[in-house]
C-alpha cells in the first residue's frame, strides 16, 4: 500500500469507530464526546484536500511507506 492509502484507511478506521463508541444507540457506546474527535479526523482531512500536505503521510513516508501518485 503506498502512504495516501494508508492514510485514508486509518482515517476511515479512526472515523468509523469514534462514531461507533459516540452514538447513544451503539452497543459499544462509551461518551458523546467521541464525536469530537470524527471531527478532527474530518477537519484534517479537509485541511490536508486544500493545502496538499498531511503530517500523517509525511511520517509514514519517513517510516519507509511506498509514496503515491
Amino acid at each position: 500500500m503506498t502512504s495516501w492509502q494508508i492514510v485514508r484507511v486509518v482515517a476511515g478506521a479512526f472515523i468509523l469507530l469514534s462514531l461507533a463508541l459516540g452514538i447513544p444507540g451503539s452497543p459499544v457506546f462509551m461518551s458523546s464526546w467521541w464525536l469530537a474527535f470524527t471531527a478532527f479526523v474530518g477537519i484534517n482531512l479537509l485541511q490536508s484536500g486544500i493545502t496538499k500536505w498531511c503530517l500523517m503521510e509525511s511520517i509514514l513516508r519517513k517510516l519507509g511507506a511506498r509514496p503515491g501518485c
